[in-house]
């Protein structure tokens, strides 16, 4: 168990540490901070830390670093993460609310995310699995064709062209319209199959082939691309970054797609601000790194997560500050679209 006075130290170390990437002493804690003790007792302090394993000293005579244990601590301990100006979240806002859909709105995430944190964002798709239908449109294009449009809730629009088995007329592709936004309206995708597999014996006859072919492009629409898919940005911005483990390693994680969604999915607790901290990583090229995320949603519904990745010397207040705010800008988007 730590004290308040030794954990005021470890605080110190950290802030010391992520600002100047210089292994820290006592003589610094002194003159940088008001810890209101002698130099003796915070290198007593110290001596305690390092052997509980908060700290640990990198060569003969240096200073002190703190371990992944003393990050997690100081994480756990953080009385608040550092907010966003006025001027900041206002940039966001006016950034996020330009996307014109899902996928702009993931890309526009992904580099903002890396320019507020100098860190590698991460963006997980929302996955169709928590989606509804929105809004299903058929628009006529020749006597023999028409664009079939899938709307849903989390802004994902799909397009396909249909190539029609015989001609029709726009009357009868109107009310094919209007029966299928009556019967799909607010209907999660995972339970379409199962609502139209009937649907073309409760329409007329010689509406049923238009019906088959517009639901088989339906349901080959919610084969869901972007469920297994993660967009990252910023990986320049690892480049003066120290890690533990080789640059290469965490550059050959980060192009696993697989390695991403496991890492961003292993979390009990979707909304939550979610911080893994070096070791805590089960992958062996991101152990020298830390992932903050957290989970962006539609309304009271979480669809997927985003983040940030960097080194474990990393501004936890500032990071987790940025992770947070741009995840509820985007649930908002999201929302309102």
């Amino acid at each position: 168990m730590v004290d308040d006075r030794k954990l005021a130290v470890l605080r110190a170390i950290v802030e010391d540490y992520v600002s100047t990437n210089e292994p820290v002493g006592s003589k610094a804690l002194v003159e940088r901070h008001n810890l209101g003790v002698s130099s003796a007792t915070i290198r007593n302090d110290m001596a305690v830390l390092e052997e509980q394993g908060y700290i640990a000293q990198p060569h003969t005579s240096a200073g002190r670093v703190p371990t992944d244990k003393g990050y997690r601590l100081f994480v756990d301990r953080l009385s608040q993460v550092k907010p966003l100006s006025s001027a900041e979240r206002k940039a966001i806002e006016t950034f996020l609310a330009g996307a014109v859909d899902i996928d702009d709105v993931v890309m526009r995430t992904v580099r903002l995310l890396a320019q507020l944190t100098r860190q590698v964002a991460v963006v997980q798709y929302p996955t169709l699995t928590n989606s509804t239908i929105r809004h299903v449109e058929l628009v006529p294009l020749s006597e023999r064709r028409l664009m079939f449009v899938l709307i849903t809730n989390t802004g994902r629009v799909e397009q396909r062209v249909v190539e029609l088995p015989d001609v029709v007329d726009e009357t009868r592709v109107a009310h094919l319209r209007a029966t299928l936004n009556a019967c799909l309206d607010g209907c999660g995708l995972a339970r379409v199959p199962d609502m139209v597999a009937d649907l073309p014996e409760r329409l007329p006859v010689e509406d049923r082939p238009l019906a088959a072919t517009v639901l088989s492009v339906l349901l080959e629409s919610l084969v869901d691309r972007h469920d297994e898919k993660i967009v990252f940005a910023g990986a320049a911005n690892l480049a003066g970054a120290d890690f533990t483990v080789g640059l290469r390693d965490v550059l050959e994680a980060l192009e696993e797609q697989v390695v991403l969604m496991r890492l961003l999915g292993e979390t009990s607790d979707l909304s939550a601000l979610t911080v893994r901290i070096g070791s805590e990583n089960p992958y062996t090229g991101l152990q020298g790194t830390s992932l903050v995320a957290a989970g962006y949603g539609s309304g009271d519904k979480q669809l997927a997560r985003l983040g940030v990745l960097g080194p474990t010397r990393m501004d936890y207040p500032v990071t987790m500050g940025a992770v947070r705010a741009v995840a509820r800008y985007v649930s908002q988007i999201l929302a309102a679209s």
